[in-house]
């Protein structure tokens, strides 16, 4: 019989094969396969609901008490990994669909699946659980005016109002405002309970899902434009490859323990590609290689994520710190 606990600890394994399968239906079925991408976003608002609702919101204060891990994360994903972007996107070609899909998956610290690899690399998941509404916060404020700052009048001519604020209100605040609710419903009604624990089943399912259906809708893209996708995929393993040194070098300024550390490696590597996806999606035709941008970044990172959890604990930061060394 399955259990939430089985689910959890195979679902590498099940988004690996989500990955296949949507790559196999999306090359099968290329027409068929792009009117799925309709579904991403409310697959997604399903998904990231269910990972909210387990967020003790109401007790959320208590996740700042840990202002050096706060501080560290915040350095790292809003200045450290703004600055390593901007030069590695100098090696890139000036076309403006190339360096905005670049920027939007980059500059964009990811809310998801991150804490799934933190917590198989060894690494605090509980502190990027806690930080995930700050992170979903600051980096929609910023990005704007890091797209400014990257692109300048470029960025602003097309990356209008409107598709960020729907993104906002369907991907955030949507399910935020659901999951507050149903915290509240929990303290008062023994039904909500239940609700909660039924919840709890939602995230692993629809994140493979949405795999399935960001990759098959956008397969055939990536093939289409590969001569330019291709230019991005140095510049993304060069990413993974030095953040988790700039990132381990900042846990040690900030003076983090072992599974503080590894949690900021894998939030500053892992980057927030499925919420800027439908960004993407919005743009005009004339920026129609960005979302195959976006996603091949997803795919590179999944696989690079699959060394990092063992290279994490046992290389880049093992247990040389007091893995209860308080932090504040």
């Amino acid at each position: 019989m399955m259990t939430r606990e089985n689910l959890e600890e195979n679902q590498v394994w099940l988004y690996a094969g989500a990955l296949a399968t949507g790559a196999g239906f999306g090359l099968w079925q290329p027409v068929w396969s792009a009117r799925l991408e309709l579904l991403i976003s409310p697959v997604l608002a399903i998904m990231l609901y269910g990972m909210f609702v387990q967020i003790p919101f109401l007790q959320l204060r208590q996740a700042f008490v840990n202002r050096r891990f706060a501080g560290a994360l915040l350095t790292v994903n809003f200045v450290i990994v703004p600055a390593l972007v901007w030069g590695l996107s100098q090696f890139l070609p000036e076309y403006p669909p190339l360096l905005l899909g670049v920027y939007l998956v980059l500059l964009t610290p990811c809310i998801d699946y991150v804490i799934v690899f933190t917590h198989l690399g060894q690494g605090n998941a509980r502190l990027v659980l806690a930080a995930t509404p700050m992170l979903l916060l600051i980096q929609m404020l910023l990005l704007p005016a890091y797209l400014w700052l990257f692109m300048g009048g470029q960025a602003a001519r097309v990356m209008s109002a409107e598709p960020f604020l729907q993104a906002f209100l369907l991907l955030i605040a949507l399910p935020l405002g659901l999951a507050l609710a149903s915290e509240i419903w929990t303290k008062r009604k023994k039904s909500g309970q239940a609700w909660l624990v039924a919840t709890g089943w939602l995230p692993v399912p629809f994140m493979a899902l949405t795999l399935i259906l960001v990759v098959a809708s956008q397969i055939d893209r990536i093939g289409e434009y590969l001569p330019i996708v291709g230019q991005a995929v140095p510049l993304y393993i060069a990413f993974m490859a030095i953040m988790p040194l700039l990132a381990r070098w900042t846990a040690q300024v900030y003076r983090l323990d072992t599974k503080a550390g590894r949690a900021l490696i894998f939030s500053s590597v892992t980057r927030n590609s499925l919420v800027v996806l439908p960004l993407a999606l919005a743009l005009p035709d004339a920026w129609v290689e960005t979302p195959a941008v976006i996603v091949t970044q997803t795919l590179v990172e999944l696989v690079g994520e699959l060394v990092f959890i063992r290279l994490v604990p046992t290389v880049i930061l093992s247990g040389t710190r007091r893995d209860d060394a308080p932090c504040r």
